[in-house]
C-alpha cells in the first residue's frame, strides 16, 4: 500500500458511486485517505463522504468535463445491470448505450482529461452462464456471453483494451460473481427472507458448485488494482476463494441468521421443469447449475488473497439483514 502521502494526491471518480458496490468502495477509499469524485444520478445532500457530480445519464454523448477535472484513476462501476424482467423492445441496443457506448465515451474522455487507470467493472457473464465439473472459468477462456448483458460487457471489455493499445490508458477489467453483502438485494435476500422465517425450500438435493465474492473481497482487489503496477491492461476473476453448493450455501447463510435452514430433497431435473412452467427458468438454472472461477493469477500476479472468509462475510450480511428487516 503507498503511504499516506501519496495517497492524500491521488483522486478517483467512482461510477455508480450510489449503488451496492459503489457505496461501499467510496466509504473504503475515503478511509484510506483517497480525495473520491463521486459520480451519481441524483445529489445526496445527506453525504460527506466525497464530492458528488450528478451524471443523469451514461450514454456516447455524456459530458464527463467537469468530473474528470485532476483525477487519476476512474473506478467505473456504473451500468445497465442485468434484470430478470426485460421492458426493453431491442434489449441488446439498450444495454450497448450505457455498457458500451457509454463506458466509451467515459474512457476517451479519461484519456483527455489525463486519467492514468481505468478499472472496469465487467462481470463473469463474460465467460458464460455455467462451467463443467472441475473446469472453473480462467480470464484466458474464449468469451461465451449469453444474455445481452453479458454480450455488452464483453463489447465493452474489448473497447477498453483497443483504447489502451491505441493511446497508452492503463486499463485493469475485473469480472466478479455474485457479489453478496450488507444490503445486497434481489434473489440473495430473498433467499434470506426465506431462511428467516423457516420456510422449507426444495433445494437440498441440488449437488453443484459455485464461487461467490463477498463485497467487503471485491472492494479490497479493486484497491489493490489501484496502484498494483502489474493490474495494468490485466483480466481478474475474482472469489472468496471457497466454491458452496447451493445447499452448503443456505446452511450458512440460516447458521448466519440463527436458523435452521430447512431443506427438502427434490431432485434438480424437476426443480428446472417445475420453473420453466412458472416462467423461473434462468433462477432455477443459477440455483441448479455450477459456475466456478479460477482466481490463481489474481493471487498470483497481484500476491492478493481475499480479505474476509465466506462466514464472516455471511454473519455481515445478515446481521444488516436482521438490523434492516423493517426496510
Amino acid at each position: 500500500m503507498p503511504n499516506a502521502s501519496i495517497l492524500k494526491n491521488k483522486t478517483i471518480l467512482i461510477t455508480g458511486a450510489n449503488g451496492f458496490v459503489g457505496k461501499a468502495l467510496c466509504e473504503s477509499l475515503a478511509h484510506q485517505s483517497y480525495k473520491i469524485i463521486a459520480a451519481v444520478r441524483k445529489i445526496d445532500e445527506a453525504s460527506n463522504k466525497a464530492k458528488q457530480i450528478a451524471i443523469e445519464e451514461i450514454n456516447a454523448d455524456t459530458d464527463w468535463t467537469s468530473a474528470l477535472s485532476g483525477v487519476d484513476t476512474v473506478i467505473h462501476l456504473a451500468a445497465r445491470v442485468h434484470v430478470m424482467h426485460e421492458t426493453a423492445s431491442d434489449a441488446l441496443t439498450a444495454y450497448r448505450k450505457v455498457n458500451v457506448e457509454g463506458t466509451l465515451q467515459l474512457a476517451k474522455s479519461a484519456v483527455k482529461a489525463g486519467v492514468k487507470r481505468f478499472i472496469f467493472l465487467s462481470s463473469i457473464k463474460v465467460n458464460g452462464e455455467g462451467t463443467e465439473p472441475n473446469r472453473p472459468y480462467t480470464p484466458e477462456d474464449e468469451p461465451a456471453p449469453v444474455d445481452p448483458y453479458g454480450v455488452s460487457k464483453l463489447e465493452a471489455e474489448i473497447a477498453l483494451r483497443q483504447l489502451a493499445n491505441d493511446t497508452g490508458l492503463e486499463v485493469v477489467i475485473i469480472r466478479p460473481p455474485l457479489i453478496y453483502g450488507p444490503g445486497v438485494k434481489a434473489n440473495f435476500k430473498s433467499m434470506m427472507s426465506f431462511l428467516n422465517k423457516s420456510i422449507p425450500l426444495p433445494l437440498g438435493a441440488i449437488n453443484n458448485k459455485r464461487s461467490l465474492v463477498a463485497l467487503d473481497n471485491l472492494i479490497d482487489l479493486i484497491s489493490c488494482c489501484i496502484n498494483h503496477p502489474a493490474a495494468a491492461n490485466e483480466t481478474f476473476l475474482v472469489s472468496d476463494g471457497l466454491d458452496v453448493s447451493t445447499p452448503e450455501l443456505l446452511r450458512s447463510m440460516a447458521k448466519a441468521l440463527d436458523k435452521k435452514a430447512l431443506l427438502i430433497p427434490i431432485p434438480s431435473s424437476l426443480l428446472q421443469a417445475v420453473a420453466v412452467i412458472i416462467g423461473k427458468k434462468a433462477f432455477a438454472q443459477r440455483l441448479c447449475s455450477s459456475l466456478q472461477v479460477d482466481v490463481s493469477k489474481t493471487y498470483k500476479l497481484l500476491n492478493w488473497t481475499p480479505a474476509i472468509k465466506m462466514d464472516a462475510a455471511l454473519a455481515k450480511t445478515a446481521l444488516f439483514y436482521k438490523n434492516n428487516l423493517s426496510n
